[in-house]
């Protein structure tokens, strides 16, 4: 029976919690940025916006998928699909 790594467990569980900061920080920087549309540095500020919502998407994904790898272990790729 296999058993969960732990370390890599807390690993994704740290990507998680680094997406809860993004997920709460990327819609505060735009809403602060369309409401000052006006500012120069409107145009600045929105690109920080898309890219920090971005990478809260990306690291959400990646915690849960390294939250899957140490429960499960790592999934091997076959490079000729008829062999198994």
């Amino acid at each position: 029976m296999k058993r969960t790594d732990k370390d890599l467990l807390v690993t994704g569980l740290k990507k998680l919690a680094l997406t809860v900061v993004l997920m709460f920080t990327a819609p505060i920087v735009l809403w602060q940025a369309f409401k000052n549309q006006e500012h120069f540095l409107f145009w600045p500020v929105c690109i920080l916006g898309v890219i920090l919502a971005f990478f809260a998407v990306r690291t959400g994904f990646r915690g849960i998928m390294t939250i899957m790898d140490s429960m499960f272990g790592k999934k091997t790729k076959h490079l000729n699909p008829w062999e198994f």
